[in-house]
């Protein structure tokens, strides 16, 4: 059975690129297009990695990782964020959230696949 992830992004195009490239590696993917649309998506089902944006309109990432982190169902769930962000105190803050991983864009589509075979087995 393939393993669910949850992709929060506010851009089409990296939403696109990146749902592509997930399920061409086998795995289902659900897209959000911030953290307010990402919070309707987590409604019980199982989800096996969510990987976030920081900087998106209506609630951002960090908010959106927060607020997923206080539901029992999700808190666990571990967390990458792909961002421009590169301030170590939003790492910092992300890092205290519960996030697992942090990865700069722009970034090589090897380096985040990597990252998500590695916490997805955990």
């Amino acid at each position: 059975m393939a393993k669910t992830i949850l992709f929060v992004e506010d851009s089409a195009s990296v939403r696109q690129v990146m749902n592509s490239t997930l399920t061409r590696e086998g795995y289902d993917v659900i897209l959000a297009c911030d953290g307010q649309d990402a919070l309707t998506k987590l409604d019980g089902t199982k989800i096996h990695l969510i990987i976030s944006d920081v900087n998106m309109p209506n609630m951002d990432g960090l908010t959106f990782v927060k607020t997923a982190k206080q539901m029992p169902a999700y808190k666990f769930t571990p967390i990458i964020m792909l961002t421009t962000e590169t301030q170590e105190a939003k790492m910092n803050e992300g890092k205290a959230a519960g996030v697992k991983a942090w990865i700069v864009k722009p970034f090589q589509p090897a380096q985040l696949l990597a990252a998500v075979s590695q916490l997805i087995q955990a």
